[in-house]
């Protein structure tokens, strides 16, 4: 079955505290896991922006630009850095354009374990 997307006003509206009604459990999840992409991308370009110094890109380029910055360092773990975000992306991704999502619950969690990992590796930096 492909996804509702007005379930969104639904999130939208009881994440604004006016929800009349309880959206429903997978446009939460969707909800979900572009929060977390945001969460780590957003930190990963503050800590770029922040920490080093690096200008990042005020278009939808900076979302590769900063993955790339990750990607070409030789320490592995700003590599892992990337990685983390391209996968939490490419679920980003899915979950906001494509109808049918097998398996959302499941990403769901991956997601969230992905965001968590990139934002405590970045707090360590």
């Amino acid at each position: 079955m492909n996804f509702d997307w007005s379930e969104y006003l639904n999130v939208a509206k009881e994440l604004a505290g006016g929800a009349t009604t309880s959206a429903n459990q997978e446009a939460k999840f969707r909800a979900a896991i572009s929060r977390a992409y945001y969460a780590a991308f957003i930190t990963a370009r503050n800590h770029l922006r922040d920490q080093e110094e690096i200008s990042i890109p005020k278009t939808s380029d900076a979302h590769r630009y900063v993955s790339d910055q990750f990607e070409l360092s030789s320490d592995l773990i700003r590599k892992s850095v990337a990685k983390k975000l391209a996968r939490l992306r490419g679920f980003r991704k899915q979950a906001d354009y494509v109808d049918k999502f097998p398996g959302l619950s499941g990403i769901t969690i991956i997601a969230l374990d992905l965001s968590e990992e990139i934002i405590s590796i970045l707090s360590n930096l």
